[in-house]
């Protein structure tokens, strides 16, 4: 097998993705464009994505990555929109598109509608966040939309096999389509509510991180494949385990924590941008398979069936944001208050992705001797739909906000909240360092105890300074400049470090172990800088 292609389609994902980091385009938007202009490049070859690929091997590790930045409370708190969101909207636009397509399309019967109906109906994990993040949007729209696209592959992935069976023949009624759903979401669930304890605890006690950071990227795909191994939902177990080591994640070392942060963000940016690249070069693919149906027809009914799961998504939306509030007092004293802008937001956030195509790949060109109908038609419209949705919408979307002059995240406030979290954090470890050193069994010489205080005290100014004014000068506060000099100090350090290892006064393993306390007490400086600052990228 030549790995060139599958290298060179990294690589230059990668590149593009980091492109994007610089401009006003979100990467996934990027990424798509490029991928539908290298399509017909000459020497591209074909890039087909097989859903025995995608689906156990890129999808889990997206899921589980996503499930590890969300918050468990928060989603928690907004457990009724998400939920209305994530299933009771995917089943509804399953019918409801499955119906319009078979109204616009002739000759599609409705059991391949609704096939196409449940292919499109889950918008996309990945893209969802990421410019929801990117945009700022306030935090309950960020965790609703968050919390929908974590769950909401499970219920179209159950609905499109249920459709399927339909479709097939194979005589599937009502009651058989509850029992699969009930079997998928429940088991998977049971799945990984049985597997994240154990998993947890195995965790605990590695005392490697080396072994700890294996086992971690080895959980989604054994939550995935346990479940799935049973005819539960792999999505689901998987969502499950994550959030559950990602509330407990304090209890694992920090060197653990410090890695498994580092190779999670590796292997997130290299298959979220491999694979918005891999959708646009599906164009070719899916142009040839069209047969018997003519570009300019398949285009039209592509705009239409677009259509359909734009006004379907508002359909849902809007009754499920505010006839719940109408009706139960309940609803209205523990959610906040909305107006109408933010379900606009949610509604407009329905971007498709990379699991609407792989499941689309995935129904058979035959069954039973028969072939299944209009499935290369049903593969263009998914692939048409994917794109219109990252294209229209993702463009759309960031001046849809400024013209609604929805509210940001408050970051003023957000700093406060910090800060007076530090202090009490603080005032308690000042406290334990007292006790601590009034036993005679942990006497220190004054100097490092003075130096143990002089951290605490640093720790407890940084993020107050942060509230403070700014320098006239350079427009830095206070914190600002101290890290800046601070690296300053840092890289002077590091470069005697080099020359004495060139002069052959050190050796390099001497070297290294001192420029990783280095790199450490950098990585400490910029930690302390709060939100959005990182590293020296601002990232």
């Amino acid at each position: 097998m030549d790995a060139l292609p599958l290298v060179a389609l990294v690589a230059v994902s990668a590149a593009l993705a980091g492109l994007a980091r610089r401009t006003p385009v979100p990467a996934p938007l990027l990424l798509v464009a490029a991928g539908l202009a290298a399509a017909y490049l000459p020497g591209v070859p074909d890039y087909t994505l097989d859903p025995h690929i995608v689906l156990p091997l890129l999808l889990p590790p997206l899921l589980h990555t996503a499930a590890l930045d969300s918050s468990y409370l928060d989603l928690r708190a907004n457990a009724r929109p998400v939920a209305l969101l994530s299933v009771g909207y995917v089943l509804f636009a399953t019918v409801a598109v499955g119906w319009l397509a078979h109204l616009l399309v002739p000759d599609l019967p409705l059991t391949a509608a609704l096939v196409l109906g449940a292919v499109v109906a889950p918008p996309d994990a990945v893209a969802a966040t990421a410019i929801a993040r990117r945009l700022g949007l306030p935090n309950r729209i960020t965790t609703i939309l968050q919390g929908e696209s974590l769950v909401n592959d499970a219920t179209a992935i159950t609905a499109y096999k249920v459709a399927l069976a339909a479709a097939v023949g194979e005589g599937i009624g009502w009651a058989g389509g509850i029992a699969e759903f009930a079997l998928a979401a429940l088991g998977g669930t049971a799945v990984g509510l049985v597997l994240m304890v154990p998993i947890h605890w195995l965790r605990r006690r590695l005392r490697d991180p080396l072994l700890q950071n294996t086992l971690s990227l080895l959980i989604p795909f054994v939550a995935y494949a346990a479940a799935e191994r049973v005819h539960a939902s792999g999505v689901l177990a998987v969502v499950v385990v994550a959030l559950y080591l990602g509330h407990r994640a304090w209890q694992v070392d920090f060197a653990t924590r410090l890695q498994e942060e580092a190779v999670w963000k590796v292997v997130a940016f290299l298959l979220e941008s491999s694979v918005f690249a891999l959708i646009g070069l599906q164009l070719p693919y899916v142009v040839r398979g069209l047969g018997r149906y003519g570009t300019g027809e398949a285009a039209g009914y592509a705009a239409g069936v677009f259509v359909a799961v734009v006004l379907v998504r508002f359909l849902w939306v809007f009754p499920a944001t505010f006839v719940p509030r109408a009706l139960s007092p309940g609803v209205r004293e523990r959610e906040p208050g909305v107006d109408w802008t933010a379900p606009v937001i949610v509604g407009w956030a329905g971007m498709r992705g990379v699991v609407s195509l792989a499941v689309a790949f995935s129904i058979p060109v035959a069954s039973g001797g028969e072939a299944f109908p209009a499935r290369n038609l049903v593969l263009f419209l998914t692939f048409t739909t994917v794109i219109g949705t990252l294209v229209v919408q993702g463009l759309s979307l960031p001046p849809l906000i400024r013209a609604l002059r929805l509210p940001g995240r408050d970051r003023q406030a957000e700093t406060l909240a910090e800060a007076q979290a530090q202090s009490e954090a603080s005032r308690a470890s000042e406290e334990r360092l007292d006790t601590l050193l009034a036993d005679e069994r942990n006497a220190l010489p004054g100097p490092l105890a003075d130096r143990l205080r002089t951290v605490l005290e640093r720790r407890r100014n940084a993020v107050w300074e942060r509230l403070g004014q700014v320098n006239e000068l350079t427009g830095e506060s206070a914190d600002d400049t101290y890290r800046r000099l601070a690296r300053e100090m840092i890289d002077a350090e590091r470069e005697v470090f080099v020359r004495l290892r060139d002069e052959r006064r050190i050796d390099d393993e001497m070297m290294r172990s001192l420029l990783r306390r280095l790199d450490l007490e950098e990585a400490a400086a910029y930690r302390e800088g709060g939100p959005g600052r990182s590293g020296p990228s601002g990232r």
